[in-house]
């Protein structure tokens, strides 16, 4: 039996007649994916857009509650915090944000029981004299107040709880597979020159003019889009729960420092990053930030009370390049750091899961990195607009559209449709939503397939 490899021609011909069968099959499912779930991107991409720079609107609406006059005298944080815990008695305190410049005010955040899940309470506190400057509702890890907090609501879920947050899932689930379709057709399709992949062909009219332009804008934007469907699926409800247990599994979580204290028959076995003794009291926040800063944990950072006796945690909250997240615990009895963690040490995947969601919010390259969400948002509604335009015109009179004929999954090849199939299941198990709604796409198809059969 001869071993030698078939002649290139041959292979480019195999190659080629795999593309003719597998070609009509993807270009149904894009398609439909872009028929049906582009009304989703484009919500998902319209609230992104108006949440991409309201850390700026942030600073303009609650100017008084966020800025202080500069002063040369500084109230400790046990001040400050006193005179929050009098301006909202009987709240559980959660953590306290130092004002980081002279002319911030410091954030003393509480519990709030009342509040749906992630919002709390936060008293704003001037520095300088301890006056209260304002008591706002907060939202998430990032101290979003009432503004962006209802427009990063609206984007993830349209203000309708865990039943709203399908939509974003739904968008973020299948834009990667819409983006790597229209990739793969767009490559494929002849053309006179490679320049024409990312520059729009002169003097086209109608139709042509549309794909043009469509495929153009849809290969620039493309790396970014898939970006934006990864980092979007960690928030979402079922996919983003396998990811969580994905990163458990391989021992990509992210790190938190330790706040075990050792007895003091087991002192002295570890080094500098031992643990003492509970013995007792309370140093205060004000000793406890001193300690962290005499460790190199300044800047923007967030102290946490030890919840029964214990340690403190002071951790750095700069999420923007180069980011800062070192953190320390602190024996809230002898003021002591009892461990540190830096952020140099942090897995490689906690690192990128980090910067991938500061800069999905925008925050890791600040303005640039809103100038270039911003863009890449209005590109992709362009893109979706594009796309519904040559559709319209594209569709036969009185009809729904127009795609490739039906049971075109038939002709490709069995050698490619198997791990294809195995592919899908994986995926779909993986992401729940695109496997809902993929079986939802074929269950349309079919009735629209019958429609059309019974009426000719």
């Amino acid at each position: 039996m001869s071993t030698e490899a078939p002649p290139a021609a041959e292979q480019r011909s195999g190659r080629a007649g795999t593309w003719a069968a597998l070609r009509p099959l993807v270009l149904r499912l894009h398609f439909y994916a872009g028929l049906l779930i582009a009304p989703f991107l484009l919500v998902a991409a319209g609230t992104g857009l108006l949440y991409v720079f309201t850390p700026q609107l942030e600073q303009l609406v609650y100017d008084r509650e966020l800025h202080v006059p500069a002063s040369p005298r500084t109230a400790s944080v046990d001040d400050q915090l006193a005179a929050a815990q009098a301006a909202h008695p009987g709240a559980s305190l959660m953590s306290i944000r130092p004002a980081p410049t002279p002319t911030d005010t410091t954030q003393v955040i509480f519990h709030a029981p009342d509040l749906p899940e992630s919002f709390q309470r936060t008293v704003f506190v001037d520095p300088h004299t301890t006056e209260v400057r304002g008591i706002l509702e907060t939202y998430g890890s990032s101290q979003a107040l009432p503004l962006r907090a209802w427009i990063d609501n609206l984007h993830r879920g349209l203000h309708l709880g865990d039943f709203g947050r399908l939509y974003s899932e739904l968008a973020a689930s299948w834009l990667w597979v819409v983006v790597l379709g229209g990739l793969l057709l767009w490559f494929r399709r002849r053309r006179t020159s490679r320049k024409r992949l990312v520059v729009p062909e002169p003097g086209a009219t109608g139709r042509k003019r549309l794909l043009s332009w469509h495929g153009a804008i849809g290969t620039c934007i493309a790396l970014g889009l898939l970006f934006l469907s990864a980092t979007g699926l960690t928030w979402s409800n079922y996919a983003g729960a396998n990811v969580t247990q994905l990163r458990e599994v391989l021992a990509w979580e992210t790190p938190t420092v330790s706040t075990d204290v050792v007895p003091p028959e087991h002192q002295g076995h570890h080094g500098h990053h031992g643990h003492t003794a509970h013995t007792g009291g309370d140093v205060g926040p004000e000793r406890v930030l001193r300690a962290a800063e005499a460790q190199g944990v300044t800047g923007p950072v967030e102290l946490t009370p030890p919840t029964s006796g214990g340690s403190y945690v002071v951790q750095q909250v700069q999420r923007h390049w180069p980011t800062q997240q070192d953190s320390v615990a602190v024996d809230a009895a002898s003021g002591q750091v009892t461990a540190t963690l830096r952020f140099a040490d942090w897995p490689v995947m906690a690192k990128l899961a980090r910067w991938g969601v500061d800069a999905h919010m925008g925050l890791l390259f600040g303005l640039v990195n809103q100038l270039v969400l911003a863009a890449l948002v209005v590109a992709l509604l362009t893109t979706v607009v594009l796309g519904y335009r040559m559709w319209w015109r594209r569709r036969p009179a009185g009809a729904f559209g127009a795609p490739v004929a039906r049971g075109v999954w038939r002709q490709v090849p069995l050698r490619v449709l198997l791990p294809l199939g195995a592919v899908t299941l994986v995926v779909a198990f993986f992401l729940p939503l695109l496997g809902v709604s993929l079986a939802a796409f074929l269950v349309l198809d079919t009735a629209l397939g019958r429609w059309r059969s019974a009426r000719s």
